[in-house]
Order: structure tokens, then sequence, then C-alpha cells
């Protein structure tokens, strides 16, 4: 009896000894939490963040956004296609022209990529981003009614734009890139990638890129599932290093823009079928969602320059 009664003690021991190692492992941080992850061959799975993790908030109709002190008349025609409404898993884009597109989330926040006094949407947006390279990529007159103003460029070489921010279902930061200045040199971080999140989808604006990306801007980017991509070939990087940069990212669509002729954008397509399918959209505007991204990588063209 006695020895049984030893052998249950000892068991209650090991059993309370074993609780307790498991909830101080489980109340400690990880260790591998502590520290910054070493860059990585693979792309890291950055997106979606924290806040397109979230589910899209049902607004009821009496808490909607009125736009009509600041909606400006939309475009006539059967392109116009702003009065559509936006599923709550889905995102538009709209090809406006040059480098700028109108991104809407589900919860109608707009934002335009590389906003400037030439090629702008007859909406006033809620975010803009802006480039350094030429006036067609920027504005020193942005609209005050934009709530947010985004320069991809810093105060001097040597502090580049840094931003991540959130609005209501969007977030969007940047990674600084490097641009040539007019003497053939080099202005470094004159320009930045732009990353968009919301709906679920991670949409890369690739600005006035001038060079292939290194493994570090590719992490910071992380995996993305869309991406505008300039297609010109000599303003902008050469075909070769943007089909490498293309390569690199993976994202389910690219979108052709920065191209200035039919020549231009046929050039691009010509390479880009060798490797991809390629479609012409009827319209410069799409809908987009998580669930609706192509299997593999496709080329989509939106009409316009």
């Amino acid at each position: 009896m006695e020895a049984h009664l030893a052998l249950a003690s000892l068991a209650l021991r090991i059993l309370l000894t074993a609780v307790g190692v498991l909830t101080a492992t489980a109340m400690r941080p990880c260790a591998a939490q502590e520290g910054a992850s070493p860059p990585s061959a693979e792309l890291s799975d950055r997106c979606p963040g924290l806040v397109a993790q979230q589910k899209p908030r049902l607004v009821p109709a009496a808490w909607q956004r009125d736009d009509s002190a600041t909606r400006r008349p939309a475009p006539s025609g059967p392109a116009s296609v702003w009065p559509a409404s936006i599923g709550a898993d889905q995102a538009r884009i709209t090809y406006v022209g040059h480098s700028s597109f109108l991104i809407e989330s589900p919860r109608l926040v707009r934002i335009v990529t590389d906003y400037n006094d030439y090629v702008r949407p007859p909406v006033i947006p809620d975010i803009i981003t802006m480039n350094h390279a030429h006036s067609t990529h920027y504005t020193d007159r942005p609209d005050p009614a934009i709530k947010y103003v985004l320069r991809g460029w810093g105060p001097s070489p040597d502090q580049p734009a840094r931003h991540d921010m959130s609005f209501e279902d969007v977030r969007v930061r940047n990674v600084p890139t490097n641009i040539r200045d007019w003497s053939g040199g080099t202005e470094r971080h004159g320009n930045s990638i732009f990353i968009f999140e919301t709906a679920q989808m991670c949409i890369a604006h690739l600005g006035h890129l001038h060079h292939t990306l290194n493994q570090q801007q590719l992490n910071e980017m992380g995996r993305v599932d869309v991406v505008m991509v300039p297609v010109d070939g000599s303003a902008t990087l050469d075909l070769p290093g943007m089909f490498e940069v293309l390569s690199s990212l993976k994202a389910s669509l690219m979108i052709p823009m920065h191209y200035f002729s039919a020549y231009t954008l046929n050039r691009f397509i010509a390479r880009a079928e060798e490797q991809w399918d390629v479609e012409y959209n009827a319209t410069p505007s799409i809908l987009l969602s998580k669930t609706t991204l192509p299997t593999s990588p496709k080329v989509l063209v939106l009409p316009g320059r």
C-alpha cells in the first residue's frame, strides 16, 4: 500500500511540474518575435496587413458617406463607372492615364497614384501618392480637400520617405527606390513603390522605377496580388530589367502604365506573351476580389495611356 501511495505522489508531482512548465512557456513571448527576421530568398507574406485582414464593416445606409460636396461630375459615356457599387470583398481600379490610377476600397476610400496637375480623376480622392521623377508624377498644388498627401521622396537623399498609414479599410505603405537625375546621375530615394492593402489584397504601384529590386526591397514589399508597371522601357527601367522585377514579384495580375504610344505598349505585350496570358479590358475600370484573381499570372491592359 505504501508503495502505491509513493508512486501516486510521484506521478502527481510530475504532472504539476509539467503544467507549470507549459504555463510559463505559454506566457513567455516567442524568441523569434524578439528580433528582426533575416532576408530570405522567398518573398515574405506581409500581405494583407493588419487593416486588410479585418473584414470590411457593413455600413448602414444612414451612415454612408455623402460625397455630394466633393464629387465632381462623372464623365459621360459607357466607360463611366463611378456610380457603380463596390462589393464588401472588392476593390475597383480605374486607369486615369499615364501613371495615375484611381483605387477604391469597399468603403469607398479613394486613392489616386502619381497625382499631378495634368491627369486627374473626376472625383476628389481621400489619399494621393506622388513621385519625384517629372511633373507628370506629382504636384506642388494638391487639392486642399485631399485628406492625405503622401510624397514618395524625402527631404534629402539621406532621408527617404517612409509611409505606413491606415484610413478606414485601407493601409498604405511605401518602399523607397532611386531614380536618375537630370544630369544622368542618381537621385537616391527619389521614387517610392506604394503598396495599398484593402479587400484582402495587396496592390503595388511601381511608380517611376529605374532599377531592378534587391532582396531587401522585395522583402519590404512582400507578396503582392496586383502590380501597376511602367512599360515604356526607356524613361523608366528597360524591358529586360522590368521583366526581371515582374518575375520576382510573382503577382497574379500585372497592369501596364506609362507607355506613351501603341508601339511602346505592343513592344511590352509581345515580350509578355512569351511568359504570361494577356487580356484587354473593354473599359478603364475593373472590379477585383481575392477570389477572382487569376490563378496564374496575367497581364491586363486597361484602355488609356
